[in-house]
This record gives C-alpha cells, sequence and structure tokens, in this order.
C-alpha cells in the first residue's frame, strides 16, 4: 500500500493531469484487490456526476452515468454523494436504489457495488470512490483499509486539482470586469487554427475617452463604465468570449456562424449595444466604442495573423472616425506600416532636432500687406525639406502630436522674440494644434510658459485648430478648452473650413475669431459658381458675427481679384509667398510688413 501511496503522491506533486492520477489509482487497486472494478466520479456544483475515472468499465457505461443528478435513489454512487456517506449495495439485481440502472450494470456483470464519498475541503462530497464487484458480497477489511487510503489520496488529488484551477481562473480573469484578461486570450487565440477560411474572427473593440472620463469624472466612474461595457459585450456576444485585454480594449472571438454570415450588423449590435448611458451616481457618461475586425482568410496560416490583422483595422478605425467599424482588408497593412515608418522617422527628427517651423506670409489681399505669418512644421532630411503631408501620418499617435506641437510652440516663441527685437511691426502668428493637445489639459500652459520665457506677449499667438478636431468632438473636450483659452486672450482660428462638413451653428457654441477657408474652395472660386456663392455667403456671414476670414492656397491673380470682389480681405499662398525659414520671414516682414508699405507708400507719395 506504502507503494501505491508514494506513486499517486508524486504523480500529484509533479503536477501530472487529475484524470491520469486517477486513472493510474483504479489500476493499481484493480491489480491489487483482483476481481474489483474502481471507478472515481466527481460531483459538479450543480449536484451531477462525471465519470473522472473507470478505466475498466465501457465508455458506454460511464456515458450513461455522466450528468445523473445525486439523489437518494441513484445507484450507490449518486447515493452516497447525497448522503455524504458510504454506501453498500450488496444485490444490484435487488437494492431500490439500482431499480432505474440495475439494466445498465447486470448486463456487464456487476452484481454489487460499494462507493465512499470524498470530501476534501469541501463540506459536501466532491466525488466518489466505487469498487463494483461480480458477485453479490460487500467490502472486506483489507478492501474498507484500501479504500480509506484511496479516498484520503483522491481528497488530496482533487482539492489540489481545485487550487490550481483557482489560481488558473484569478490567472486568467480579469478582476474588474470578470472577463477573461490578456493571458486567457492568448491562451484561446493559441487554440484556434485557420485551416477553415472564415470559420471563425477576431473583433477588438477599443473604448472611446475612457481617460477623459477618468480625468473628468474620476477613475471610479471610469471602471463603472467598463463593467457596464463588458457586461454589455458578454450579453450581445451571446456564446462567444469575450476578453478585457487592455485598459480600454476588449476582444471578442466569434465563431458562432450566424454571426460570421452578418458581420456588419454584428458589428452595428455591438455598437449599440455599448452606447446606452451609464448612471454612475453623480453624472451620466455615454460609452462609446471604436471596432476592428478581421476574418480567418485562406491567406492566414496562424491565429496571430489574423489577431495583427485585427490590430491594423483598429487602427484604421480610429485614424478615419471613431464610433465606428472597419474591417480587415489587406491593403490596410501597407497603410499602418507606412504610418508606424513615419511615426519612427519623426521621433527620430524630434531627438535629432531636424523638426523646424517655416513660416509663410498672411497678407491683405488688397494692398499685399503681410499682417501675420502661420507657422508651418518641416522635416529636415540632409538637403531635402520635407513639409507636414509627407509625415502626416505621425501625428495620429497621440505622443508623437503632442511632442511636435511643443517643439514648434518653443521655437515660435523664439522666433517671434527675434523678430521683435528687430522691430518688426508684427501682428501675429498662427500655431496648429491637434486633438491630443487638447484632450492632454496642457496646451494653455504650454504657450504661456513657452511665450512668457521668451517675455511674448500672448496677442500675438493664434492656435489653429483643424476643422477635423472641431467636429470629433462628442465629449466637448476641445470645445470647452477653446473657450476657456479664448477667455484667457488667445485667438482662435478654425482652420480648413468646409472639408469636415462643419455646420455654422457650431460657431454659436464655441466662437472663434478667425476662420480660414479650405484651398479645395478658392480653386473654384472663379471657375466654380457653387463655390464662389458657399465662400461669398461663408464671407457675409462671418462678417456679420464679427470673424475674420483669410483664404488659403490662394495661387492666382484671378483668384485674387474674385475673392476681393466677394469681400475676402486677407490670404495666403504661393501666389505671394511659400513657406520660409525664421530668417527669410523676418526680411519680408521688414520690407512688406503694415509699418513697411504705409512708409514706402509715403515717401513714393513725397517724391
Amino acid at each position: 500500500m506504502t507503494g501505491l501511496q508514494n506513486t499517486i503522491l508524486e504523480m500529484i506533486a509533479t503536477g501530472e493531469p487529475l484524470s491520469a492520477t486517477m486513472v493510474r489509482l483504479c489500476r493499481e487497486v484493480e491489480r491489487m484487490v483482483p476481481g474489483v472494478i474502481c471507478s472515481v466520479l466527481t460531483v459538479d456544483s450543480a449536484g451531477e456526476l462525471c465519470t473522472l475515472a473507470g478505466p475498466s468499465l465501457p465508455a458506454h457505461y460511464s456515458s450513461a452515468i455522466d450528468g445523473l443528478a445525486i439523489g437518494p435513489s441513484v445507484g450507490a454512487c449518486g447515493t452516497a454523494a447525497y448522503l455524504g456517506e458510504e454506501v453498500v449495495c450488496s444485490d444490484i439485481a435487488t437494492d431500490p436504489r439500482w431499480e432505474r440502472f440495475r439494466d445498465l450494470a447486470l448486463p456487464l456483470g456487476l452484481r454489487a457495488c460499494w462507493s465512499s464519498p470524498i470530501f476534501g475541503s469541501q463540506p459536501r462530497a466532491v466525488a466518489t470512490f466505487a469498487f463494483y464487484y461480480r458477485e453479490c458480497r460487500g467490502p472486506s477489511p483489507l478492501e474498507r483499509e484500501i479504500v480509506a487510503q484511496c479516498v484520503h489520496l483522491c481528497a488530496i488529488a482533487l482539492d489540489r486539482h481545485r487550487r490550481v484551477l483557482e489560481h488558473e481562473r484569478r490567472a486568467n480573469t480579469d478582476v474588474m470586469t470578470g472577463m477573461g484578461n490578456r493571458a486567457a486570450f492568448d491562451g484561446a487565440l493559441a487554440e484556434l487554427d485557420c485551416k477553415v477560411p472564415g470559420g471563425w474572427a477576431l473583433c477588438l473593440v477599443d473604448l472611446d475617452n475612457l481617460k477623459v472620463v477618468n480625468d473628468t469624472f474620476g477613475h471610479q466612474a471610469g471602471d463603472h463604465v467598463l463593467r457596464h461595457v463588458a457586461e454589455r459585450l458578454f450579453r450581445a456576444a451571446g456564446s462567444d468570449r469575450v476578453f478585457r485585454i487592455g485598459g480600454d480594449e476588449f476582444a471578442l472571438i466569434i465563431t458562432q456562424t450566424a454571426t460570421l454570415r452578418n458581420m456588419e450588423s454584428s458589428m452595428e449590435s455591438f455598437l449599440a449595444a455599448v452606447s446606452p448611458p451609464v448612471d454612475c451616481g453623480s453624472s451620466v457618461i455615454v460609452p462609446r466604442a471604436t471596432i476592428g475586425f478581421a476574418v480567418c482568410s485562406a491567406g492566414d496560416r496562424v491565429a496571430e495573423r489574423v489577431r495583427q490583422n485585427a490590430d491594423f483595422a483598429l487602427y484604421h478605425a480610429k485614424e478615419t472616425g471613431r464610433g465606428g467599424y472597419v474591417r480587415y482588408w489587406p491593403g490596410i497593412g501597407s497603410r499602418m506600416t507606412r504610418r508606424l515608418t513615419a511615426i519612427r522617422d519623426v521621433d527620430a527628427a524630434l531627438r535629432e532636432d531636424r523638426i523646424k517651423a517655416h513660416y509663410q506670409p498672411i497678407i491683405k489681399l488688397e494692398t499685399g500687406e503681410v499682417v501675420g505669418m502661420e507657422a508651418l512644421c518641416r522635416m529636415h532630411i540632409g538637403k531635402s525639406v520635407l513639409p507636414a503631408h509627407l509625415f502626416h501620418e505621425a501625428t495620429t499617435d497621440a505622443s508623437i502630436a503632442s511632442a511636435l506641437t511643443a517643439n514648434m510652440i518653443a521655437q515660435v516663441a523664439a522666433d517671434v522674440r527675434y523678430w521683435l527685437d528687430l522691430g518688426i511691426p508684427f501682428q501675429h502668428v498662427g500655431i496648429n494644434v491637434s486633438s491630443a493637445d487638447f484632450h492632454n489639459g496642457a496646451i494653455y500652459a504650454l504657450v504661456a510658459e513657452a511665450f512668457g520665457k521668451h517675455d511674448v506677449p500672448l496677442k500675438h499667438v493664434i492656435l489653429e485648430v483643424t476643422e477635423s478636431v472641431y467636429m470629433d468632438d462628442d465629449a466637448g473636450v476641445v470645445r470647452t478648452a477653446m473657450a476657456a483659452m479664448r477667455a484667457k486672450g488667445l485667438k482662435i482660428a478654425l482652420d480648413d473650413f468646409g472639408t469636415g462638413f462643419a455646420s455654422l451653428t457650431h460657431l454659436l457654441q464655441v466662437p472663434v475669431d478667425i476662420i480660414k477657408i479650405d484651398k479645395s474652395f478658392v480653386d473654384g472660386v472663379v471657375y466654380s459658381p457653387p463655390s464662389a456663392a458657399i465662400v461669398g455667403g461663408l464671407i457675409r456671414i462671418a462678417d456679420d458675427l464679427g470673424i475674420k476670414v483669410v483664404a488659403e492656397g490662394v495661387e492666382t491673380r484671378e483668384q485674387q481679384d474674385r475673392l476681393l470682389k466677394l469681400g475676402c480681405l486677407l490670404g495666403q499662398g504661393y501666389l505671394y509667398w511659400p513657406a520660409m525659414d525664421p530668417v527669410e520671414a523676418g526680411a519680408i516682414m521688414l520690407e512688406r510688413g503694415q509699418g513697411a508699405v504705409v512708409a514706402q507708400q509715403a515717401v513714393a507719395g513725397s517724391s
């Protein structure tokens, strides 16, 4: 008996699978007691039996037992588990506890059964250990001694298995939401294959603006939103698995045929499930999500490729418009590669001080006087100077966008000080800012510190916000920040106006000081009556609201003349000057600045 005990204890200690350990126990005992058939059944939380080990029993017998609810008349094992005490059925043919099961046992030559409950550390029986006999009898004293040891060994094995499962559950469960965590997701993904195209799909759900919720309402509110979103996705996913794999990101492994056949409508239902308001006590928050998904295809050799594809789709969805979904297509990979390359290149240029501020003059169309500058970002690579649109994809990374803005503000502040020291009658410079600059909450402090360092009044600064940033502001963060900065005296310009389908009513909610008409409208102002009508109407409305208008991308005299007739007073573009370095810009302002032009005209008049 000592040898058996040592063998089983070693298997338990070395982490052998529970089923293998119990099968080994049964076989060793059957060798020790010839003619006996052993079985170990577990009892689940619902009180149902399941065969853990019964190597000498036919498969159909074990299958018939699986799923039976324990009770006072469920054979020897079901009754022992129910009563929590040993049950000896010395004659299956006549024992009333076998009435429903004797036709299953007797044809196999099983004439008697003795079952003992196993408790371990649990207050209820979690398993049974049974001897089947081929003759009508009960246990012998030696068999009782053997079974007592076996029950003890089973209890140890089952308790260790329970603790291992609990450890694995904790290691694979997100504490906050109760969903599987990243480790569980990685494990589930590793079990999938791509042998059947379209057999499964991966859906990545990114919760929009969770940082804003945390910063505005506190982390307790953010956690409350996360739990609600997790529960809603779990219900919407049905039998498909849901994981929380990051702070604000969830993953769904889709295997249901109905969902796979209607992925687009399923994504709509997921977005709809997320969006109902969440009552956080002191505030009500409306969650929003963005989804990227990929379906396993013939070209995907491993599940990791599908995961990468879903990542690409999610990145693209967040770039092109949050609150929707994007399905992976092959071209996204190339696009994301370009984006990552751009991020890497800009990061290196920032570290190597190769990002420089260049300036394009803004002029009075009627006189040609320079009244201001727009600061434009340029990357220097050797003798080449790259305009911003060639590395614009890098700004989709919030940290890169913020670093670029900080770099530009510092340069512009120093350059304005240089111009003022030259005695230039300088008015203002426009600096482009991104959505990330508003969401990090530090833009005003950044501007005030940089310009204060060089003793430059903030009246010389205009912050330019693109229309897309202004419109993609469901939480109102940008508008709130803009209103606060205008209240402190900073001027705000709405850049690229007309490209994002902005409503003029937004200007009533958060007024701006300047509207910059996008080049696409300026291009058509001469030969396109609709463009001219739109520009003319916009100029009249802006004039009534006390908002200045600047036309961008002016390239011909015809465009200039038409803009003047429509009432536009200010413009910029290659017709006048391209962007230039600070020294050239200073020289242009000395020559063509407002005061300089007036002086030149006075000299010309006197002569």
